[in-house]
């Protein structure tokens, strides 16, 4: 067995390769050249870990692909008022795209990266399950979401079963020298945070001040721009209003930021498209599941209702905080994932 596994430089790429290696597979270590020369040292750390476990290693150039399909959406969804994730864009289109693709180019049977997920068969129904990773705190199945029966086919998450802490120690015990490297909590072409910095560097288009306007849209303020904002926002709005105000709704045609209070948004009902379900299709009824439209979020009881194939209203028992357009839903089945889809 061959696999090809995703190797950022990181302590969790490096490990997954190193367990890959262990449980007898001939192994290529791959890291994607993403966005600028700042990864050159992702690269480098790479393929020193790469070479002390003898595994032939890749640089795969996808900055083209990574600017159209992550960054150029990115910057449209802020443009239209839309918060992305674009995490669940680059594991969809590249990690499990683009890399599925080189691996079979290589002859790999199976693409290996260091995600806290599991993916088991299901020999009764023939299908793959996609699981969270044991490690609750750094369980990523949220954004795994979009992957199909043929992907999950094909992956393998060896930290599944581990946590974070055993990793490290994997880590150090292979002589890694990035066994105690600080991890990164930010998406990597906003290094600093800064979206609205890097959307007007990458941006053809001006995002001028507008209004800020109530929820009876009574002009109450102005703001610097739309992409500075997103719902549940408080902070940062750049003026007093003599009470604490939240971002309800961004409605870009009219540049206008919607201000309200804190009540003003939660909500008990959802709607996303782009649906994906796990299993291939999607039930047959409505059914009562957990939801969870944040990454670090708890899941929380609903009733999803299909339509069709790739969209589903939810209804959450209780209301929830800031449902944000252009995040994702994801369902789950105690600690299965059933699928998810982008919120509108």
């Amino acid at each position: 067995m061959k696999a090809l596994i995703a190797m950022s430089g990181g302590v969790d790429s490096s490990v997954a390769a190193k367990l890959t290696k262990e449980a007898g597979y001939e192994c290529v270590g791959c890291t994607m050249k993403l966005f600028d020369t700042a990864e050159e040292n992702n690269a480098d750390d790479a393929r020193k870990v790469a070479g002390r476990l003898g595994m032939d290693f890749y640089v795969l150039d996808l900055q083209d692909d990574f600017r159209c399909r992550v960054i150029d959406k990115f910057i449209d969804c802020y443009s239209r008022g839309v918060t992305p994730n674009p995490c669940i864009d680059c594991n969809k289109n590249l990690k499990f795209g683009k890399l599925l693709q080189k691996a079979d180019e290589l002859g790999c049977d199976h693409i290996v990266t260091g995600h806290y997920a599991r993916v088991e068969h299901d020999s009764n129904t023939d299908k793959y399950i996609l699981r969270k990773g044991l490690d609750v705190s750094k369980d990523q199945s949220y954004v795994l979401y979009t992957l199909t029966q043929e992907q999950l086919s094909h992956i393998w998450f060896p930290l599944g079963e581990l946590t974070k802490a055993q990793v490290r120690e994997l880590a150090e015990s292979g002589g890694f020298d990035n066994a105690n490297r600080p991890e990164s909590q930010d998406i990597c072409f906003v290094p600093d945070g800064d979206y609205a910095a890097v959307i007007r560097k990458y941006a053809d288009c001006e995002f001028p001040e507008g209004d800020y306007v109530d929820l009876e849209g009574n002009v109450i303020g102005k703001h610097k721009g739309i992409i500075h904002y997103t719902i549940g926002q408080t902070r940062g709005l750049g003026q007093a209003f003599g009470e604490k105000r939240y971002v309800c709704r961004i409605d870009a045609e009219k540049n206008q930021v919607v201000l309200g209070h804190n009540e003003d948004v939660f909500s008990s009902y959802a709607k996303a498209t782009d649906f994906n379900w796990i299993s291939g299709e999607p039930p047959e009824g409505e059914i009562r599941c957990r939801v969870r439209v944040r990454y670090k979020q708890k899941e929380q009881w609903a009733t999803v209702r299909p339509l069709g194939e790739d969209a589903a209203e939810i209804f959450f028992d209780e209301p929830q905080r800031a449902i944000t357009p252009g995040q994702a839903a994801v369902l789950y089945d105690e600690d299965v994932v059933l699928g998810g889809g982008t919120l509108v």
